[in-house]
């Protein structure tokens, strides 16, 4: 049992489930006879849910691209429960995501946390007890280097800082007007009030410490910058996304207290890229920042337990340790840790059964646990397939045995053919814009 809490890894205890909770770890735990459903897990290991710090699966879009400010749009108005990610991740051990906006704008829009939870409804994904964050963006993306853009202002790097300290002097403005109002009760009588701005708001809560930021950055000087920024403001980026030269300026990522959720070894992209090792998460994790690994990609996200174990080739970490790059530290860096990340009484009951190590190329989920009711199986996935594989044998059979059934080829327009709309890192979605 990889706990990934103060325990460790313990062999030949027991864990109880209660009410889609954990009630108790511990050896040889007894309950009365046919009051509980037992897993044998002898010969099998147990991890806590995997977590996913950066996705966009279950979203039906993710870029609001046209402006350089969309603080007002929300990821969690365009959630998909039917996106079949959902399941395939699922088969993969993860359970929770953060499903992010895209990175076209310096100050995205809200992203929201999900469990996976397939077969329910929207509603029913999102994590009610996650903090609120945001989407921000530096760099190439943002300045529309690589794509045919609007000519939308900002066009450098130098301008990305500035529109984001323009952003958070208005709302600074704006807050001081709604302060003044609400203590002035004669403006109260005689003047109409502040007029409601849903752009505004999401950036005093920034400034209120209750939205999280989370920042797609890559080189070390925007990584610099921003931390600068943010200390200007009196807020704290909660993780750097992607940071790929993080390992450059680890010691002040650590200082500033950001945490940082990055790719185990994926580069060669774009330019800004350059300089991306495959140590750079190991490095970061010695200099004391809290680093998890995440997916950014709908396949990737169902391998998250082989991209932990490259921290293991790549610097040394125990197994323990890069386990909890993809379950303990993506919980610490969404402020989730109360409820998920680890195998501890009073948390949720997610859990993952994997028939041999987690961390091994060739183990796979037998089941995944989700609140304690199982939402995957290797059995259940077993008896889908051949379901549907007779399904589909018996719909060409009856097609090919329809009377008169006669062949014809339709006419494809390639002009009407979208783009690929895959989320990962600078693939181009629908709208033309970047939505890693």
């Amino acid at each position: 049992m990889w706990t990934c809490g103060p325990k460790g890894t313990l062999a030949e205890w027991d864990i109880l489930f209660v009410d889609g909770k954990i009630e108790q770890v511990a050896p040889d735990i007894t309950v009365p006879q046919g009051s509980a459903v037992v897993i044998e897990g002898a010969g099998k290991h147990i991890t806590p849910g995997l977590i996913d710090c950066h996705s966009h699966s279950a979203a039906s879009s993710i870029n609001e691209g046209t402006q350089y400010i969309t603080s007002e749009v929300r990821m969690r108005d365009v959630i998909d429960p039917n996106d079949i990610n959902i399941y395939r991740q699922l088969g993969g051990g993860l359970t929770t995501a953060n499903v992010l906006h895209g990175s076209a704008n310096p100050i995205g829009g809200q992203n929201v946390v999900i469990k996976l939870r397939w077969g329910s409804n929207a509603n029913e994904l999102i994590f009610k007890n996650a903090p609120e964050g945001i989407k921000f963006a530096l760099g190439e993306n943002v300045k529309q280097a690589n794509w045919s853009g609007t000519n939308r202002y900002p066009q450098t790097r130098m301008g990305v800082e500035q529109v984001i300290r323009d952003a958070f002097r208005a709302a600074l403005d704006y807050k001081h007007a709604n302060e003044n109002y609400s203590r002035n009760s004669k403006n109260q009588r005689t003047k109409t009030p502040p007029r409601k701005d849903l752009e505004l708001d999401a950036l005093v809560e920034i400034l209120e410490g209750k939205r999280l930021v989370h920042c797609h950055s890559y080189r070390q000087d925007e990584i610099l910058m921003l931390t600068r920024v943010a200390e200007d403001f009196g807020f704290k980026i909660a993780t750097f996304q992607h940071v790929l030269e993080g390992y450059k300026v680890a010691d002040r990522i650590a200082e500033h207290g950001a945490g940082a959720s990055t790719f185990s070894d994926w580069w060669q992209y774009k330019y800004e890229v350059i300089d991306a090792i495959p140590y750079n998460g190991s490095m970061m994790t010695k200099s004391n920042v809290l680093v998890s690994y995440n997916s950014d990609d709908d396949e990737l996200a169902r391998r998250l337990n082989t991209e932990a174990a490259k921290a293991i080739q790549y610097g040394e970490l125990s197994p323990n340790e890069a386990l909890k790059l993809v379950t303990i530290n993506p919980a610490k860096q969404l402020k989730i840790d109360k409820y998920v990340g680890s195998l501890e009484p009073k948390k949720d009951a997610d859990f993952v059964i994997w028939d041999g190590e987690p961390l091994s190329i060739y183990s796979k989920v037998e089941e995944t646990w989700i609140d304690g009711i199982r939402y995957f199986s290797q059995t259940d996935n077993k008896m889908l397939e051949e379901r549907d594989y007779q399904l589909r044998k018996d719909l060409i059979q009856k097609i090919l045995s329809t009377k008169g059934n006669g062949s014809s080829t339709s006419n494809i327009n390639n002009s009407s053919l979208k783009n690929h709309e895959g989320h990962s890192c600078d693939i181009i979605d629908n709208t033309g814009v970047y939505d890693e």
